[in-house]
């Protein structure tokens, strides 16, 4: 236990005023916001489209009135309940629908459901002449074209269809609907059979807790000794630090190059763009595909610390072999407070358009450069990553995951799906297993891929190793056929497709990989070099799928109980809560809370968790006039979605201890307080921030270090610390600080990324910033 840990508390000469005790009278009051009403469309009139219908009900043309409509027709998710959109009921729904299929496709475009210069720009990619020749289509004609024209004959008109009717047409459709085009539209890659009919691929995702390259090199040769990933080797990396991001983007360019794969397959880190653009000058021909998330508006692209300018420099700049790999999915803009109204699906389809947009730039930039203009872009689809807020079940999970193929496909875009849930939704181990079996007919062009379906750093729940095996096997679905010939050649499969012994042998993937790069010890010794730096990885809290069951789709006995009891581990931290002896035992703790009741008003309505509590907001107002602007570094912990994570033996103090110790050597003014949020998000930081740090007259910086409790999951409770360091100036703009200027230490704890380096880390992010400001 760290020393100055112990030290007694900070004697004030006034007391603070007290928050709300748990389970008093003023806890019971208190509650999220009311829920928005949702939308009644109780009648209709014949042959009425929207437009006559909202100028019916109000009179005249009414933005709020029409978004709500084209919202109502949506299958409901919780997602739009929240923003005021969601049918009051089934006849809502259905009229919602009606009303939609009589609404023409030129009226469409005519009045944009948000309208801005982002949008200017997706119309901008659109084919002028395809959209002429569908203005006067219904939207209810658009759907009945989708379901009986030929492939050949789509593609000639999808061009020409904006992001707004491709959004809405989804809506009319049922689930078997969605199936029948996905299953009959195609994008696939340019020289390359990834996002064709009949192939599945994989984008292994071989993420580590602390960036270890033997844990993302091991977890690539554990997918590929089940013959799959042909799409990208995608790391999701701890740390953006741009010296970290290049180790990682150095091992997995090794291992292409030493398997002679580098013009095959790319490799990618899934770091912030900008950060991979200064590894690539670090160390030039080293990344791969370059990614970057994207928001659905320029607000929405603003949380990601995105602009068109500088996706569309970025896009410009990739004259090579590899493009741009993309991430959506629906509700983040909502649960981001950027809907601006609009329903989940709409916000999905403008992600596509936008993609579809930057596809083009990437063709143009690569016919400068004197190449034939064939972008290598592809679009990865994570529903289900945000969580309940958005959507809760399996049923709302496979509806999501249906119309983003259809839309993804109807843009022209080769697209995936993480088929993902997060520990707090209600969706199951096994209930991803049957999620994955509905979308099959719809022919997605890839899936994530796993040792397990439980991922060791993000701590959520996706697509294994074995799932893929089960899915080639039930829907006859093929790998990329280059990579399917490398399989063969390596060992894992036969000439006929069949798995040989050494399927599902990361070992004897490992000894090719030696023999590649000129190793001429015995393969005993190889071997046994290789079972010992499979124990070290699954000692850093990675599993590794070695060998299988009775079936070939089948997790080893042993595997599967592991992975069902960090299930069960994960499900007691979502509920778990900082007890009362814990927060006493840290030095100067002022206690706080956010707005939400209870633990599950918390978890199912995240804005609850955002915003603090009158009583707490006065608690930071006599702090603040207590400080006179003596601090520059105020620390807050929350209990986030784990509260384990704070309270476990070896995690919070260590790193508070090399924290303090660091920052007060750096010369930082560190305040004595310890603010403790029950209930608290990330955002509730930037509003303590906001009261404690905000000063217009000063431009000095002044940083906000946020703990929070990660999604648990991995086994590892770990936490993460959120940098925030703005000129004071901007602090006291509320609203203004947000994610897109905080840093992140994330996956912190006693068995990953070691505290003590954790804050090493922080340290040296806080250095930077406040250099910068």
């Amino acid at each position: 236990m760290a020393e100055s840990l112990t030290q007694p508390r900070e004697q004030h000469p006034e007391p603070l005023p007290a928050a709300p005790v748990p389970g008093t009278s003023a806890e019971a009051a208190r509650s999220h916001e009311s829920a928005p009403a949702r939308v009644s469309i109780p009648h209709l009139l014949p042959g009425e489209d929207v437009f006559a219908y909202v100028r019916r009900v109000h009179g005249a043309f009414e933005p709020r009135l029409y978004q709500q409509v084209v919202g109502a027709a949506n299958e409901f998710k919780e997602g739009d309940a929240a923003i005021g959109v969601a049918a009051a009921d089934e006849a809502s729904r259905r009229n919602a629908r009606e009303l939609l299929a009589r609404t023409r496709i030129g009226d469409l475009d005519a009045y944009p459901l948000i309208e801005e210069r982002l949008y200017s720009y997706m119309q901008g990619a659109l084919d002028a002449t395809a959209q002429a020749r569908t203005a006067s289509w219904t939207l209810g004609e658009l759907k009945a074209f989708l379901l009986s024209a030929s492939e050949a004959d789509i593609h000639e008109l999808k061009g020409g269809l904006s992001s707004d009717v491709i959004g809405c047409v989804v809506k009319l459709m049922s689930n078997e609907e969605l199936a029948a085009v996905g299953r009959k539209v195609f994008n696939p890659l340019p020289g390359s059979k990834v996002g064709a009919k009949g192939y599945l691929g994989a984008r292994i995702q071989p993420n580590s807790p602390t960036d270890h390259p033997d844990d993302i090199r091991w977890q690539v040769f554990n997918g590929w000794s089940f013959a799959l990933g042909d799409v990208v080797l995608g790391t999701n990396p701890v740390s953006s630090a741009p010296e970290s991001v290049a180790a990682v983007e150095s091992a997995l360019h090794e291992l292409l190059v030493t398997f002679g794969l580098r013009d095959v397959m790319p490799h990618c880190v899934l770091a912030h763009v900008d950060v991979q653009a200064v590894v690539e000058a670090m160390q030039p021909g080293t990344t791969g595909i370059w990614f970057q998330s994207l928001g659905s508006t320029e607000a929405a692209n603003r949380t990601f610390d995105v602009t068109l300018e500088k996706m569309e420099t970025h896009a410009a700049a990739r004259t090579g072999r590899w493009g741009m790999y993309f991430e959506t999915g629906q509700g983040a803009d909502a649960t981001n407070g950027h809907a601006a109204g609009v329903d989940m699906v709409v916000h999905e389809s403008r992600k596509y358009g936008f993609s579809r947009a930057l596809t083009q730039r990437v063709a143009a930039a690569q016919a400068r450069a004197g190449r034939e203009p064939a972008p290598h872009v592809i679009v990865n689809d994570v529903a289900g990553f945000i969580g309940p807020e958005v959507f809760r079940t399996r049923e709302q999970l496979v509806r999501c995951c249906l119309e983003d193929i259809v839309m993804g496909k109807l843009h022209g875009l080769t697209i995936g799906l993480d088929v993902c849930s997060t520990l707090h939704m209600d969706v199951s181990l096994d209930d991803l297993g049957w999620c994955l079996e509905q979308l099959m007919p719809a022919n997605p062009g890839y899936l994530m891929a796993l040792p397990t379906r439980n991922d060791p750093m993000l701590s959520y729940l996706t697509t294994g190793f074995q799932d893929h095996v089960r899915l080639r096997e039930q829907s006859g679905y093929k790998v990329d056929d280059r990579m399917w010939a490398f399989f063969q050649r390596l060992g894992v499969i036969d000439a006929e497709g069949r798995p040989t012994e050494h399927f599902g042998d990361p070992a004897w993937v490992y000894l090719q990989y030696r023999r590649h790069k000129g190793d001429t010890r015995p393969d005993a010794d190889v071997l046994a070099e290789a079972a010992r730096q499979m124990d070290e990885v699954r000692a850093r809290g990675v599993p590794l799928a070695v060998g299988h069951g009775e079936k070939p789709w089948d997790l080893k006995p042993s595997l599967e109980a592991e992975l069902r009891r960090l299930y069960d581990d994960a499900k007691a931290g979502l509920w778990s809560e900082l007890t009362p002896d814990f927060i006493a035992s840290l030095p100067n703790a002022v206690h706080l809370r956010t707005r939400a009741a209870t633990r599950r008003d918390y978890i199912l309505h995240p804005p609850s968790g955002e915003q603090l509590e009158p009583a707490s907001e006065r608690v930071l107002e006599s702090l603040r006039s207590r400080h006179a602007g003596q601090y520059d570094v105020q620390l807050v912990i929350s209990d986030g979605l784990d509260a384990r994570s704070l309270m476990d033996e070896g995690h919070l103090r260590p790193f508070l201890t090399a924290l303090r110790s660091r920052l007060e050597a750096a010369g930082h003014r560190v305040a004595p307080e310890h603010l403790v949020l029950s209930l608290g998000r990330v955002r509730a930081g930037y509003r303590a921030g906001e009261l404690l740090l905000g000063d217009a007259a000063a431009d000095g910086p002044r940083a906000l270090i946020h703990v929070v409790g990660e999604r648990p999951g991995s086994g590892h409770h770990s936490f993460s610390a959120y940098v925030t360091a703005p000129p004071a100036r901007v602090w006291a703009r509320p609203g203004t600080v947000d994610h897109n200027i905080t840093r992140v230490v994330a996956g912190i704890s006693d068995t990953s990324l070691r505290p003590e380096a954790a804050a090493a880390e922080v340290a040296r992010i806080l250095g930077e910033l406040t250099s910068a400001s």
